[in-house]
């Protein structure tokens, strides 16, 4: 049944996405009008899987506003989804990989993306903390995924040092966010349950580069492993 059902969803995610691509385009010369497709898109999304997978999700903590800076538990493509909706309007750092992908990479990087080569190091950095400062500078979060991937349920992490370099130039407050998709969203299964998504107790700016790096460690990784089965 849950093979079934987790059928039923891809294609509904995939007819959903190819049909909004394809047919409106067009809204790319217009922000936005890509931001409303995005989260309608995302909204579908998210419907179809609570009525087709019978996954739904439930949000703890209050989601920040304004210029902060939200650092979240990467688990599965949910995870974007959510918080894209959840939050005002997020830029979001990712992989400039993701905007090569036909019209979902293009809709990604004209709604929300702060794209990453992270090949590039030094440089990179500095294009991503420009790109960052301007749309804190519209008062809009900045949401990155402080390991750089996706991790399964109870894995080692691995957090990158962008997140702390992105914080100390910033130099504005961190919301770690705790999550548990990896459980019930995994691969091409969708298994029945409640999505939990968590916002943690904030991090002010200005602390060391070390500090902050062990302080959102711990926070992240002990909410969420309180949040797995």
């Amino acid at each position: 049944m849950t093979a079934f059902r987790s059928l039923i969803f891809l294609v509904w995610f995939a007819t959903l996405s190819l049909l909004m691509s394809l047919l409106l385009w067009p809204v790319l010369v217009s922000r936005s009008a890509t931001l409303w497709l995005s989260r309608t898109w995302a909204r579908a999304t998210l419907w179809g899987l609570k009525v087709f997978a019978g996954i739904g999700f439930e949000v703890r903590g209050l989601p920040p506003t304004g210029p902060v800076l939200v650092a979240s538990k990467h688990m599965s493509m949910w995870d974007t989804l959510a918080l894209f909706l959840v939050l005002d309007s997020p830029s979001i750092v990712l992989k400039r990989e993701l905007l090569y992908i036909p019209f979902y990479g293009w809709f990604l990087w004209r709604a929300a993306a702060i794209p990453i080569d992270r090949s590039a190091r030094a440089s990179a950095l500095r294009k991503m903390s420009q790109a960052a400062k301007h749309a804190l500078g519209e008062g809009r979060p900045l949401l990155i995924f402080p390991e750089g991937t996706r991790k399964k349920p109870g894995a080692a992490p691995d957090y990158k040092p962008g997140v702390a370099g992105l914080y100390g130039m910033l130099e504005v407050p961190c919301v770690p966010v705790a999550l548990n998709s990896g459980v019930y969203w995994t691969s091409f299964l969708k298994h029945p349950g409640t999505i939990t998504l968590e916002f943690l107790e904030v991090i002010p700016p200005g602390l060391k580069r070390g500090a902050f790096m062990a302080l959102l460690e711990k926070r992240i990784e002990t909410a969420t492993a309180a949040l797995l089965p």
